[in-house]
């Protein structure tokens, strides 16, 4: 089966054609085991291929199937590219990786998706747009071909947090049918191996400022007698968590800093005295968890800041303005000031409640009076701990983030 013989295109923009040195279009297909439905997804790719007159290929990521799916691909006119590494994602990867297209179309291969409809992805691309998805919501869910708590609880939520915590544009967040170019994948610099490919994709696209559109497409129950490779409360599950570790701010930012200013107004509260509310008398007890709450709070925000930085340093997210401002005004210095004033103010305080314990002859003591001392002494002692130590730490990915930066400008 011939799947690749025009080589000419026509630009939509100017209308001219161009001379192109290989394929324009890439269908990629991750299978294991899929002997039931690999050979209809490939005739269905192979005629779209003909009848648009667009000069493609047909590649298959294989992760290992013992089915004879291979040989199934090969007869069918496709290539297959073997992947050691087991995952939807890796199978993907490394199919997109060694394809040919200036334009890949990534699709399941059990029959799901048709592809003999992929002209509107092709158009989009064509258009200059580095991200095309599928909206199955938008294109239609035929009786059968997505189970209900997918349907209406999985899918609609985790695009709903897509949106929210990276401002994508895309309705379907996990929708398997999707178009990209060559070069948005490259500078996308993807890592995940498991079904997280789907997700990191928008992510990245979308952090990188890359053109994304929603095309409808049609999803239908795919052909296989065996149940699908998915788990949905597991892979909902990793899909979720990808997201919030893809996101420091919602995952510790937010939180922390509500935990630590509501953790400072009830410091600041009962610093002076105790507080009633109704019949409810708030004392040093609440001073206590109070200043826990803030303390908690302080760690969390830390802990985004570290998230951040290493994964700029790691390649999983670009770098952004506001980081590169923040380790110019912020370094490793400033922090250490900081630290040692909190520290000192702590150590003072707390010098001052053993002066005030001497002078009742170190014996007890009214703890309502004392632990509004002590407590707040306490507290800022390990604020410009953890704040000292933090700044080393921060420094040390810093110079993770400087030595790839110097390795990138080489």
């Amino acid at each position: 089966m011939m799947v690749s013989q025009m080589v000419n295109e026509t630009t939509p923009e100017s209308g001219r054609t161009t001379d192109m040195s290989g394929p324009e279009l890439s269908i990629v297909m991750p299978c294991l085991n899929e002997s039931e439905t690999l050979e209809t997804c490939i005739r269905k790719a192979a005629k779209f291929l003909e009848e648009s007159r667009i000069a493609g290929e047909i590649v298959i990521g294989d992760n290992g199937s013992t089915d004879g799916s291979q040989e199934i691909a090969r007869r069918c006119g496709a290539r297959v590219v073997p992947v050691a590494l087991r995952g939807y994602g890796a199978a993907l990867f490394h199919a997109t990786l060694k394809s040919h297209g200036r334009y890949i179309i990534m699709g399941d291969s059990d029959d799901s998706y048709d592809f003999t409809n992929l002209k509107p992805f092709v158009e989009k691309l064509r258009e200059g747009y580095d991200l095309v998805m599928g909206n199955r919501f938008a294109g239609g869910i035929r009786p059968g071909a997505m189970p209900w708590k997918n349907r209406y609880i999985g899918n609609p939520i985790l695009s709903f947090i897509g949106r929210t915590f990276f401002r994508c544009p895309a309705k379907d967040f996990h929708c398997g049918l999707r178009g990209y170019s060559k070069q948005a994948f490259e500078k996308m610099d993807l890592r995940t191996t498991g079904m997280e490919f789907a997700s990191e994709m928008v992510i990245k696209a979308t952090l990188l400022g890359m053109r994304i559109v929603e095309v409808p497409t049609t999803l239908s129950k795919d052909g296989r007698s065996r149940p699908p490779h998915l788990r949905p409360w597991r892979d909902g599950w990793r899909h979720l968590r990808f997201m919030l570790l893809y996101s420091p701010r919602w995952l510790f930012y937010y939180p922390g800093l509500i935990l630590m200013l509501l953790g400072m107004i009830g410091m600041v509260a009962l610093w002076s005295g105790p507080v009633i509310v109704g019949r409810i008398k708030l004392d040093v007890h609440t001073l206590v968890y109070a200043s826990t709450m803030a303390l908690i709070g302080y760690q969390a925000v830390l802990f985004s800041v570290f998230s951040k930085v290493f994964a700029v340093s790691e390649g999983l997210v670009p770098d952004t303005p506001r980081l590169r401002r923040m380790s110019k005004y912020f370094g490793l210095e400033v922090g250490l000031i900081v630290g040692v004033i909190l520290l000192l103010a702590g150590l003072g305080g707390s010098v001052w409640a053993v002066h005030y314990w001497s002078s009742r002859s170190f014996g007890n003591l009214d703890p309502e009076q004392t632990l509004r001392l002590v407590v707040p002494s306490a507290f800022t002692v390990m604020l410009g701990c953890q704040t000292i130590l933090a700044s080393f730490f921060l420094s040390v990915l810093g110079l993770r983030v400087r030595r790839l930066g110097n390795q990138k400008e080489e």
